[in-house]
């Protein structure tokens, strides 16, 4: 159950960050961060007494808008370079460093823990597993969502005018803006339902483990590329099924073996993976960003 609850929020996260990956061909690495963000702002939210569905939603609405700015930041300017790739990587670092730097400074680099009583705590005995309300909640909450999301995302790019856009620019940027298609404002709208669906996820792991740290969001990018790369870049499909998977291994390996062995078996499956499957399980081969802009 563990590992289901957990796969499900790494989906939420790892969907964000291989649709970026799939649209842009770029590495952003300030996603932690910004999945960091979201939970910071749900606590300090619930802190001054909105309700935790209200600073829930406020918080998917202000990592949106965080993403953009870090967009127009870090990859507006260089995206149109030859050769983006590496001043990409440095860029959004830097973004990255800021943003835990605020969030250090702020919580006085202690562990945060949101109010007792944020959320009820009860239990239940489920088929002879001991069930708490908040894993209930988060498993049907994200099952429900990451479905949703999923159909949603695979209608809007294949059926309607903007996923045209957006795989037009993912496949071709120079072609696509010959064609009328504006690539800034599918940047900036790929790069907002990416921030919304980090801060989502950085809510749920902050409540379910009841911490809130400024760095909490580093471990959870390097999760998000293990997603990307067994799941497929560029894939929506790709991404759930290789976050559940994640979860579950995780989950199973502190369970019959041992916590400290969890990171080294997933990155191990990450290489056995890339040796059966080098494109991912529902990935195929893509161009270089630089290439794709030619």
């Amino acid at each position: 159950m563990n590992g289901v609850v957990s796969g499900s929020i790494y989906a939420l996260f790892g969907l964000g960050f291989t649709l970026l990956f799939g649209v842009q061909k770029l590495l952003n690495l300030a996603h932690g961060a910004v999945f960091m963000a979201g939970a910071f702002i749900a606590y300090y939210c619930v802190i001054i007494g909105l309700p935790f569905w209200v600073a829930l939603l406020f918080a998917m609405l202000a990592t949106g808008v965080i993403s953009v700015i870090v967009e127009l930041v870090a990859f507006r300017q260089i995206r149109k370079q030859v050769d983006p790739e590496f001043p990409a990587i440095v860029s959004s670092l830097g973004v990255d460093l800021i943003l835990i730097n605020i969030a250090q400074n702020l919580s006085n680099t202690r562990v945060l823990s949101m109010p007792f009583g944020t959320f009820p705590v009860e239990f239940y005995n489920i088929f002879g597993l001991r069930i708490s309300l908040l894993q209930i909640v988060i498993l049907v909450l994200v099952a429900a969502l990451v479905a949703a999301l999923v159909a949603a995302l695979v209608y809007y790019l294949q059926k309607t005018s903007f996923g045209r856009q957006v795989r037009a620019v993912a496949q071709n940027e120079r072609a696509a803006a010959l064609l009328g298609v504006s690539s800034a404002s599918v940047y900036m709208q790929t790069f907002f339902i990416a921030g919304a669906l980090a801060g989502v996820a950085g809510v749920l792991i902050g409540l379910s483990f009841n911490s809130i740290h400024f760095l909490m969001g580093e471990p959870y990018l390097l999760y998000a590329f293990v997603v990307v790369v067994i799941g497929g870049i560029g894939s929506v499909q790709g991404a759930v099924v290789a976050a559940i998977l994640l979860g579950v291994t995780q989950a199973l390996t502190k369970a019959y073996l041992s916590s400290t062995l969890s990171d080294a078996i997933i990155f191990s499956l990450l290489f056995v993976a890339l040796l059966l499957f080098p494109n991912g399980l529902f990935g195929k081969a893509v161009l270089s960003a630089g290439g794709d802009r030619q």
